[in-house]
């Protein structure tokens, strides 16, 4: 990595101490600054990856998926879905593009499983904002914050979610996104 790429990095890793000795030591020249340079790029992409490590981490776990499912070890042989679309939609372009999906089926047909695995995807792959509800949760959420006179506060809080997975609503799993232009107002007293 450059100098100039290096000092990018620190800026944008808000190490502005780092930074501004590198630029100090690169002005002095000399074999301090050439020593320094290839183990300031050792850290600086060190730093990165652990801090990508960390927010994936923060993000499944602000997900509150039921469990940790992926494409992986799901049985295509023992199920009637579509693999080659749900591959297609592992790629995450239903977000982008702003559609919304419905998975329907019987019980143990796979849907939890497969949202699931959308919706990690989309934190691994694409850092996206995940959160899972079973519908019975959301419902209740919802009415403990009407008991108490707090209506909206869950909704403020999910407006900032790329992709919202709702489970157990008899045999459909939906898995919304909220574009910016199809987010709900939220007012004092919940969604508008």
């Amino acid at each position: 990595m450059s100098h100039d790429a290096i000092l990018h990095m620190l800026k944008h890793l808000r190490l502005h101490g780092m930074a501004q000795t590198l630029q100090e030591l690169a002005q002095q020249g000399g074999p301090r600054y050439h020593e320094a340079l290839p183990l300031m790029d050792l850290l600086v992409k060190a730093e990165v990856a652990e801090r990508d490590v960390r927010s994936i981490t923060y993000q499944l776990k602000c997900a509150r998926f039921p469990h940790y499912r992926d494409l992986s070890n799901f049985d295509f042989g023992q199920s009637a879905v579509d693999e080659a679309l749900v591959r297609q939609l592992h790629g995450g372009d239903f977000m982008a593009e702003r559609h919304n999906l419905v998975f329907v089926g019987g019980p143990g047909t796979g849907k939890t499983h497969l949202a699931t695995a959308l919706g990690v995807q989309a934190i691994q792959h694409q850092r996206r904002r995940v959160r899972f509800f079973s519908t019975i949760e959301l419902v209740n959420v919802l009415e403990q914050e009407k008991a108490v006179g707090k209506q909206g506060q869950l909704a403020n809080r999910l407006v900032d979610a790329d992709l919202i997975i709702l489970d157990e609503l008899g045999g459909i799993v939906t898995l919304t996104h909220l574009s910016a232009s199809a987010r709900p107002e939220v007012g004092p007293r919940g969604l508008a």
